[in-house]
């Protein structure tokens, strides 16, 4: 079912270790060129180059790109009442979590009439992406909206692609979805042309943004990259992966179920197993044979968890599983075993991480208060997860009077000497001369 790396008996570099990790041959690069086409088809033609995309890649050319706002509060109105229920939970639950991310103004005092205030101002306009290929994902609407909320942005556009079985409408229910978040400005787009939009904007339609986030495809990621610079992005999220740390009082039942739950997500889904105990893996083997075939996507998990970018890793110790789930970096990693906090320090990459057996992914998925938006490809090893600092700039506000300024103004003279950069020095001297 899930190939075996067996790094027992062998101590690893991290680099080595680097070397060995399971990964997905998904190349952004391979997509730069067909993406970098689609943005300048959206600069050059605007609206009528998103309609023809939206034919071209979903099969369905919608008669407007910006959804009215009837059809927002009819899709709103017609959300069945579990979902609405655990969307309006949800929200609750990441907007208190995301609370947590923002953090408060300090000032620090240099000495008297000296002052550094640090502030954290939001960004004015965001573009939010919310895919819609294999699944409908309302959850990415709340994912993304709440931060940018909460960091207190003014403007939020929202863009999905356009759905064939709808008659070229965004799905229902990340209408609904946006609409209870008060969210009016959605566009039906998808792709690196929607990408390209809300990065460079389109007349007559939308303005560009500054700051563009959410998953999606190659393209999208690849989009993401080649606008970079011009607008600011969370990251350039690939198939979703989950790495289990686990011992041998795991339940074999668990540690699988978790490895399908992420799995149903993509054929390029990466599920990791590291752990020190042979019988566990054994078992969990046996458990995966059994369940893939019960579960509703059994094909693409199956294909996922027999790709390259899967594994069983049998490691000496937990020490081990640490350094190796620390090099891969994992998007999601769930810690079973008989310690799950005993392990935390020893972790130091992980986009997020889910301690002990009632805290699985599928949790932080939906509703445990977290963030689903998480770096994927290694990434979490440099970069983190979507937050509401994600759309926070922090800026140092400098206040200084003539006596603070005074007391520091020949060490600032003699550093720009030894710079050679005299006219730095001359802009403080020449506050206490008269002429």
């Amino acid at each position: 079912m899930i190939q075996t790396i067996d790094l027992r008996g062998r101590r690893l570099s991290p680099a080595e270790l680097l070397q060995i990790v399971p990964r997905s041959h998904t190349d952004i690069s391979v997509a730069t060129d067909a993406a970098s086409a689609l943005i300048d088809d959206v600069r050059a033609r605007g609206e009528q180059a998103i309609l023809d995309q939206a034919e071209r890649f979903d099969g369905v050319r919608p008669d407007h790109v910006r959804v009215r706002s009837g059809e927002i509060a009819d899709a709103v109105a017609r959300l069945e009442p579990a979902v609405r229920d655990a969307l309006e939970e949800a929200i609750d639950r990441v907007r208190a979590g995301s609370a947590a991310q923002v953090p408060a103004p300090s000032v620090t005092t240099l000495g008297d009439g000296a002052e550094v205030v640090q502030r954290w101002s939001p960004v004015a306009r965001v573009g939010l992406y919310v895919p819609g290929g294999k699944a409908v994902y309302p959850s990415s609407v709340v994912m993304n909206v709440v931060p940018a909320q909460v960091a207190g942005v003014r403007s939020v556009a929202l863009a999905s692609p356009p759905q064939r079985s709808f008659g070229g409408a965004i799905h229902p229910t990340i209408l609904g979805a946006a609409g209870l978040l008060e969210i009016d400005e959605i566009y039906a787009m998808g792709g690196a042309g929607a990408i390209g939009a809300f990065a460079y904007g389109v007349p007559g339609l939308l303005d560009p943004v500054q700051v563009i986030t959410g998953p999606g495809n190659v393209y999208v990621a690849a989009a993401k990259r080649l606008v970079r610079g011009h607008a600011g992005i969370d990251s350039e999220a690939g198939p979703t992966e989950i790495l289990v740390i686990a011992d041998g009082t795991a339940v074999p039942r668990l540690v699988a179920s978790d490895l399908i739950s992420q799995a149903e997500h993509d054929e390029l889904a990466a599920g990791v197993l590291v752990t020190d105990s042979p019988d566990l893996a054994d078992r969990v083997q046996v458990e995966l044979a059994r369940l893939v075939p019960l579960t509703h996507h059994r094909e693409r998990v199956q294909i996922s968890l027999t790709g390259v970018q899967s594994a069983i890793v049998l490691v000496d110790d937990l020490a081990s599983a640490a350094d190796f789930s620390n090099a891969y970096g994992p998007e999601h990693l769930e810690i079973q075993t008989a310690d799950p906090a005993a392990m935390l320090p020893s972790i130091l990459n992980a986009g997020a991480i889910f301690l002990g057996d009632h805290s699985p992914v599928s949790l932080g998925d939906y509703l445990a208060g977290s963030n689903h938006v998480l770096p994927t490809g290694g990434q979490a090893r440099f970069s983190s997860g979507l937050g509401a600092y994600t759309f926070l700039r922090p800026q140092q506000v400098v206040s200084y009077d003539r006596a603070a300024l005074e007391r520091v103004r020949e060490q600032v003279v003699a550093l720009s000497s030894a710079e050679d950069l005299p006219a730095h020095g001359d802009a403080v001297t020449a506050r206490f001369t008269d002429d």
